[in-house]
């Protein structure tokens, strides 16, 4: 067995290769070219490894991982292992980022290898094709929905540059009437312009996001676990798909709050002898499964009569701020309850109280 480190740039690979005593074989600067890449591979395989030898990889998890990996998987890597960059260094190049890697896999790889935690290294799951898919139609769906918030925005804001905002014949926006009389309405030639802009603009915004939002819905409808995320009061097809693909395998959690700690929704803490200091929430993990959570939060509290008896004995003695983080850490557990046990909010919640 081989232990292969990678430091990964857009232009050139860093690798670091170790043998079973721990000694590097091989160190040497790779282009991301698809022809010089697949050589170096094929060489790598062809002198480095038996019949029935492969390697292990390291790699440090970034934006464009997702070529590299399945390359691995094809030239016979055993397993590829995604892990956190460690905090700023004060010396620091390629080379040694890679030989740090590839003596970090070899140490640690009898636990890495059989999917143990290493203490003070972030392994990073590896997500299905249909998660990444999945992540990433919903994304898509964030950014749309966001866009059309800004353009909305910039029309308001002109509306009340001319103090029009109060002759609009509807008191929500868009509807059919505001939009129609947007266009009847007499401007100066550059802000007439740049509003014909922003509703073109928006039409086609609201085109993309009809299109994203009938395409996650036939995925969560393919989709067990975001079916089963669709019974909590509130979600629909796109909340429940962006966080079951968020969640993956529900197996590598071990406990529900492993999940809350997952998506950074426990106090942080800093405890030395007699000081004993907790902190706000760490905010570790996905940004969108919080702002999700913060959104089901909302409407939950309308339909769930206990839970809403819960939080206002938090806000009481904490804050409305601190109580609504409580609900979305409490959500957090309900979700993992949901998909380890296979059953419905309102199933989880009648086991709860009994």
């Amino acid at each position: 067995m081989l232990y292969l480190g990678i430091d990964q740039h857009a232009r050139q690979l860093t690798i670091s290769l170790r043998n079973e005593d721990g000694d590097v074989v091989q160190a040497r600067q790779v282009s991301t070219q698809p022809e010089k890449i697949q050589a170096f591979f094929q060489q790598l395989t062809r002198e480095r490894l038996n019949s029935d030898d492969s390697f292990v990889a390291v790699v440090e998890v970034c934006g464009f991982n997702d070529w590299l990996i399945r390359m691995l998987h094809d030239y016979r890597c055993h397993k590829v292992i995604l892990i956190q960059p460690d905090d700023r260094k004060k010396q620091k190049t390629d080379r040694r980022d890679a030989a740090g890697l590839s003596e970090l896999l070899w140490v640690n790889r009898n636990r890495l290898l059989r999917g143990k935690p290493v203490r003070g290294l972030r392994q990073v799951e590896i997500p299905s094709t249909t998660d990444q898919e999945n992540r990433r139609l919903t994304t898509l769906r964030k950014e749309a929905g966001q866009a059309q918030t800004r353009i909305i925005l910039r029309i308001k804001h002109m509306l009340r540059r001319y103090n029009l905002y109060w002759e609009m014949p509807t008191k929500t926006f868009p509807t059919k009437p505001a939009i129609a009389w947007l266009k009847r309405l007499v401007l100066p030639q550059i802000d007439r312009w740049e509003l014909d802009q922003l509703l073109t603009d928006l039409d086609r915004s609201r085109q993309r996001l009809q299109e994203l939002e009938t395409l996650i819905a036939e995925r969560c409808s393919n989709n067990e676990a975001a079916i089963l995320l669709t019974s909590t009061p509130g979600v629909g097809a796109y909340t429940a798909t962006a966080l079951a693909c968020r969640v993956g395998r529900v197996d590598r959690f071990p406990h529900a709050r492993s999940l809350a700690n997952y998506w950074g929704l426990t106090p942080g803490c800093r405890n030395s002898g007699e000081q004993q200091r907790t902190g706000s929430i760490t905010k570790a993990g996905s940004t969108t499964a919080r702002w999700l959570l913060a959104q089901m939060t909302r409407q939950v509290l309308r339909k769930d009569t206990r839970l809403r008896e819960w939080f206002k004995r938090i806000k009481r003695r904490r804050g409305s701020s601190i109580a609504r983080v409580a609900v979305m850490r409490k959500l957090a557990t309900i979700i993992w309850h949901m998909l380890k046990k296979q059953k419905s909010y309102t199933e989880c919640r009648a086991l709860s109280a009994a």
